[in-house]
This record gives structure tokens, C-alpha cells and sequence, in this order.
């Protein structure tokens, strides 16, 4: 077994890998407040801070001293904690990847023959996991439809990208998308070789033209930061157009493993 980094897997690294250990349930931040004059404090619930991953590592028989140090020279590249985080896929979970990076220094204890052994410890700042194969959906009509997203085990934060032709920035032309009864409305002057992006784990909107390159900021578009939720299983997401042409509505659900 062994995992798969920035691209490279850990075989064609020379090393061996294996989880020892998982930790199922991520850090947790709790919010507090003490309340003079009362016993205990008072909760206002908890949210998921960051998750880390615990790999146990060998280095095959080197021969010599200085032939483990060039391995472990060539893994200090590969795995250089100051080049940000990168895809982490688990030869045990191969349906998902994780954003990690080393979080602390790392000793090889030199064996017989001069192998090595080491752990490596990887900090993921965001917690969950993330399907390798993503659920995509295209809607190219208005009205209400059902998607059906079967991939993770959490509520996704997904990534809309509408396509229409709004002709001026009337407020009597506009989008609404409905998801799971919460609703968005979107007005303002879109071309139709124009796409908005709206990006729900960010918190974001751009305007780009079909090549991706960014044309403006699309938060002006929003009516609200009420943004797109994806629940595991069936989904209904409804349409409406009013003094504009809809064209479609691409979907990347980002489906997730808490």
C-alpha cells in the first residue's frame, strides 16, 4: 500500500506507506461564552477546524549511509512543506483526495542496512475529502429538476456556472435558481458568450468569457449570499427565466466525505 502525492506515487519514490491509524472524526472547534454568575457556559455549537492524516513510512535497503540520505534528499523535494498544500490520494481511500501538506519536521531512523523508517504527518486544512471523479450535472432548460448526487457522505458546496443573455442591467430581467426551496436571484447584463461562476465553498462570483478568462466580479449579480447546497441523494433544483434567454446550467456537485 502507500498514497499518492503532488502527482507522484509513493513506490516510484522508494519508500514504503501504510495507515496505522484514522482519525474518523476531525478537529473540532467549540463556541463558548462564560456567563457570569452561571454555572457551565453557554454553547453555541462546534464546526470542523482541519483533519490530519498519519502515514508510516519505510525506505528500502540502501547499501550505505550516504545512498539513504540521496533518497531521503529526493523525498525532501517531493515533499517540501513550503510548496502549499497538494492532492493526497490514500492507496485505502482511492475514491477521494485530501489538500495537505506536511505539518512538522521529519526523522528517519536508520535500520539494518541502512534502511529507514519515518512517519509522516500531513495537515489538511480543510477536513474533508473530495470525490477524484466529481458528479457533474448540465440543465439546459428551465423548470424544476431532480439530480441525484451518490458520491461522499456530507452536504457538497457546489460550483454553478449559468449561461444566458441578459441585454441590460433591468431589474425586470433575471435568473432565479431555486436549490432544495432556497432560492437565488441573479440580474444584470450577461453575454451570451459570458459565463457567471458561482463558487458556494468560496463564497465567491466571477464573470469570465468561454475561454475562463475573468471578465468582472459577479458578486453584484447575487441578490443574496444565500448559495447552492447539495445534499446526498436527490436534489431538486428549479429554474426560472424573466425578460432573459436561458441557454444552461452547468453543476460540479464536489461531492465530499466528512
Amino acid at each position: 500500500m502507500g498514497f499518492l502525492f503532488n502527482g507522484l506515487h509513493s513506490s516510484a519514490m522508494g519508500i514504503r506507506a501504510r495507515l496505522t491509524d484514522w482519525r474518523f472524526i476531525p478537529a473540532v472547534i467549540n463556541y463558548t461564552v462564560n456567563i457570569p454568575g452561571k454555572e457551565g457556559v453557554a454553547d453555541f455549537g462546534a464546526s470542523k477546524t482541519s483533519r490530519r492524516i498519519s502515514v508510516k513510512c519505510g525506505v528500502n535497503p540502501t547499501g550505505s549511509m550516504a545512498s539513504l540520505i540521496h533518497v531521503l534528499d529526493v523525498l525532501a523535494a517531493w515533499l517540501d512543506p513550503t510548496s502549499g498544500t497538494a492532492q493526497l490520494v490514500l492507496d485505502e481511500l482511492p475514491d477521494r483526495y485530501f489538500l495537505a501538506r506536511l505539518d512538522s519536521d521529519v526523522s528517519c531512523t536508520r535500520l539494518i542496512r541502512c534502511a529507514g523508517s519515518f512517519d509522516l504527518d500531513f495537515f489538511c486544512p480543510d477536513p474533508y475529502g473530495y470525490a477524484l471523479s466529481d458528479e457533474n450535472f448540465t440543465l439546459t432548460a428551465t423548470g424544476t429538476h431532480t439530480i441525484l448526487r451518490t458520491k461522499g457522505n456530507a452536504v457538497s458546496l457546489p460550483e454553478y456556472r449559468l449561461m444566458g443573455e441578459v441585454i441590460n442591467d433591468s431589474s425586470a430581467r433575471w435568473f432565479r435558481i431555486t436549490t432544495n426551496g432556497v432560492a437565488l436571484t441573479i440580474s444584470g447584463r450577461l453575454a451570451a458568450n459570458e459565463v457567471l461562476v458561482i463558487d458556494t465553498a468560496n463564497m465567491t462570483a466571477k464573470v469570465v468569457d468561454t475561454d475562463g478568462v475573468l471578465v468582472k466580479n459577479g458578486l453584484p449579480y447575487l441578490s443574496s449570499l444565500n448559495l447552492p447546497e447539495l445534499n446526498l441523494g436527490t436534489n431538486t433544483v428549479s429554474i426560472e427565466a424573466e425578460g432573459c434567454t436561458f441557454s444552461s446550467l452547468a453543476i460540479q456537485a464536489k461531492s465530499r466525505w466528512r
